[in-house]
């Protein structure tokens, strides 16, 4: 069992407990345990084998330890099938809808009977749902929606979730001794932040033998084909996984056409033909007769043989390229975006790397909602190579977080002056996390803002306000002379919560008028902003900030995600604040 399917059994459990009315304190330790065991970097099981003390994990004491190692040793939990004898467990799948919390679910359940989506949704079209004392028509107008919302985001797995069930996946497959070499194709290798199914390609010597161990993978649930050059199986999570296997001199011209996207390929397959040849996922071919097909993809498009002709390439992607009289174009900017005008004119853009960033300039320590001291987290970051960090603990109005007012905050400064004395090799920056309050005035009192290196704002909070007061609420906080940073903009959470609404494009305008920088967040349930409204802030030449909004300093490494996502969205470093200095990057801020 991987960490991913241990923390969702956990989360299953509180939330179980949860619609069962039990202690909140307990609820809590299950939350909490469940999202160390996702965030853990190395699988659990492992660790259960070599049989290690799993308590000194966070929030992992005794009872939840030994209730992992159950899970491991054998794939079930008695304590949650004695939840279940009690509470339906298919109220689950409401809890995760949009608005409805485990006490709306209870109260749904027992009122109504309504133990399922489906049930839901038709006592809500019934108006039944509305009759019920503290929901309403408002509420039930919100169900209905986030009934749509919940089944529209099922359909995709989170980059991060697909990379915890490929990675196994692939440790298994390169253990083969006739493998040679093995790439993940798609959307996931352009990085794109959620993921349909996965494509794998392959080199093998016996491509029968190295099918027999991809379809007897051990988390493979049904394999759908097995065939010696191509598999499809799905795995337990529910994630469709195609592998074929290729001969060498096809390889590149194969990974070209699977990673994609669409659009992309068409664009170099058109190209191919104005120059008399053909590219199919087999290879590049110069056609016999000088004419090709705009539209050759697993076969000509026209009933002729896609390798018929002369080969000309297809053993590594760059082959392919040339072929068109084109650099190789790296995955993440394979959308049709332009990024084909910009290879043939040579301003192909020198995207930014992980190795360009310099500091993370949002994360959370025990003095707010984070699980790590500050000390702990500078050293994490000097760990990495960062010449900086920004501590970011919340500002007061987010009470559930332990939000800081101006006491506590003067405490922590007092706090950090001692720990930069004890941790030598890196710059703390003083920093919060504001609230950007309803409306729009911020959740500190302007003499400490002044005080503050670096000023990050964010909406926590009346996530329902109508669009223009939501937009009033942003552009009046980004006209504040202490603002530097906006940080998750858009309030989305990927497969969770879609964006709060407001007019984007105004608030990026005024955010360029005044000179205040967003936030790429790397968490990947964030993501925010996405690829597209990052293109729209680099139109504008607004700065982007890369940071991890990271609770724990495992997840400073999420790093990467944001890092890819600015790819996407065709950054180079110097669109990026923390790839420049210290002091470079303040003198940059408009804070005055």
């Amino acid at each position: 069992m991987e960490n991913r399917e241990i923390a969702r059994t956990l989360e299953d459990v509180a939330d179980l407990l949860d619609i069962s009315g039990a202690n909140p304190f307990r609820v809590r330790a299950y939350r909490n345990a469940a999202r160390t065991v996702k965030e853990h970097t190395r699988p659990l099981r492992a660790m259960v084998e070599e049989g290690a003390d799993l308590t000194e994990l966070p929030d992992v004491g005794d009872d939840i330890s030994g209730y992992v190692e159950e899970l491991v040793e054998t794939g079930d939990l008695e304590l949650l099938d004695e939840l279940t004898e009690e509470v339906p467990y298919s109220l689950i799948e409401l809890t995760r809808l949009p608005g409805v919390g485990p006490k709306k679910t209870k109260k749904l359940w027992e009122r109504l009977g309504v133990e399922t989506v489906d049930q839901l949704e038709e006592a809500a079209g019934a108006g039944e749902v509305q009759e019920l004392d503290g929901f309403g028509a408002r509420t039930q107008e919100k169900i209905l929606s986030g009934i749509e919302q919940y089944r529209r985001h099922q359909e995709r797995f989170r980059l991060s979730e697909a990379d915890r069930l490929v990675a196994p996946l692939l440790e298994h497959l390169r253990e083969h001794d006739g493998l040679e070499r093995i790439e993940v194709a798609g959307s996931y290798r352009r990085r794109k932040e959620t993921v349909g199914d996965v494509d794998l390609l392959a080199i093998s010597d016996d491509g029968a033998s190295l099918m027999e161990r991809f379809t007897g993978f051990d988390r493979v649930e049904e394999v759908e084909a097995a065939g010696d050059t191509r598999g499809t199986v799905r795995l337990d999570s529910g994630l469709d996984v195609d592998l074929r296997v290729l001969p060498a001199e096809s390889y590149g011209a194969a990974l070209a056409y699977f990673t994609g996207s669409k659009e992309h390929n068409v664009r170099v397959r058109k190209r191919a033909v104005r120059r008399g040849l053909r590219v199919s996922e087999y290879g590049v071919y110069r056609e016999e007769d000088g004419a090709g097909s705009a539209e050759a993809g697993d076969d000509a498009g026209d009933g002729s043989d896609p390798r018929s002709g002369e080969r000309i390439g297809g053993r590594t992607e760059e082959e392919v390229y040339a072929a068109v009289d084109l650099p190789w174009i790296p995955p993440e900017l394979r959308e049709d975006r332009g990024e084909i005008e910009a290879a043939e004119a040579g301003e192909l853009p020198g995207l930014v790397t992980r190795d360009d960033l310099r500091g993370d300039l949002q994360m959370h320590t025990t003095w707010s909602d984070g699980k790590q001291s500050v000390a702990e987290m500078m050293e994490a970051c000097r760990d990495l190579g960062y010449e900086y960090l920004a501590v970011t603990d919340h500002s007061q109005s987010l009470g559930v977080t332990g939000g800081m007012d101006e006491e506590k905050l003067r405490r922590q400064w007092e706090a950090m002056d001692e720990v930069e004395d004890r941790v030598d090799g890196i710059r703390l920056l003083r920093s919060m996390e504001v609230d950007i309050l309803a409306d729009g005035s911020l959740d500190l009192a302007d003499g400490m803002l002044e005080e503050l290196d670096v000023v990050l704002v964010s909406v926590h909070s009346r996530f329902n306000l109508p669009a223009d007061e939501q937009t009033e609420r942003l552009v009046t906080a980004l006209r504040h002379p202490q603002v530097d940073i906006l940080a998750h903009p858009t309030g989305r959470l990927i497969n969770q919560r879609d964006p709060y609404a407001f007019d984007l494009d105004r608030v990026l305008d005024v955010a360029a008028g005044e000179g205040v920088a967003v936030e790429l967040n790397a968490n990947p349930s964030r993501l925010d902003l996405r690829d597209t409204h990052l293109m729209k802030a680099r139109e504008r030449d607004i700065p982007v900030v890369i940071s991890t909004d990271a609770h724990r300093a495992a997840e400073l490494e999420l790093i990467s995600y944001g890092v890819e996502q600015a790819r996407r969205a065709w950054l180079e470093p110097e669109a990026v604040l923390n790839t420049r200095p210290a002091d470079e990057l303040l003198a940059a801020l408009p804070g005055d």
